[in-house]
């Protein structure tokens, strides 16, 4: 069976937050302000990507992030919401491209493109526990 057999394009998926202190610039080290961080929104729209896909995986296989080409457009205060929404592109071989939004309760606050790759999940971790051994 092909890795991507159970992988079509079209494929959406989403995640949501509540913009809190943790998930600031200010807390990231990102910015001086308390709105949401640009790297708290990649993190979104990763996982909005990841959520569409790796249940459809063969077992023993996952996705990892390998690209992200993002806007961070409006800001977004603490308490405020944000789903990030994914929409698979392009399957090229084991390279996956996604156009992903961000909104928040108000407008859009985020849009891009987002790139997976589909790797068997123990060879990754095994070539990550090398590099720990090397240091």
């Amino acid at each position: 069976m092909s890795m991507t057999a159970n992988i079509k394009t079209g494929l959406r998926g989403s995640a949501g937050v509540t913009v809190d202190d943790s998930n600031t610039a200010m807390a990231y080290g990102s910015g001086s302000v308390s709105v949401f961080a640009t790297p708290a929104m990649i993190g979104l729209m990763e996982k909005a990507a990841l959520s569409s896909v790796d249940p459809l995986l063969p077992e023993g296989y996952t996705t990892v992030g390998i690209r992200v080409d993002v806007e961070h457009i409006a800001a977004t205060p603490v308490d405020g919401t944000i789903e990030a929404r994914s929409e698979l592109r392009e399957i090229d071989g084991r390279r996956l491209v996604f156009t992903v939004e961000a909104f928040d309760d108000r407008e859009q606050v985020g849009r891009g493109t987002h790139e997976r790759f589909i790797v068997p999940a123990e060879k990754f971790l095994q070539r990550v526990a090398e590099k720990s051994k090397r240091s």
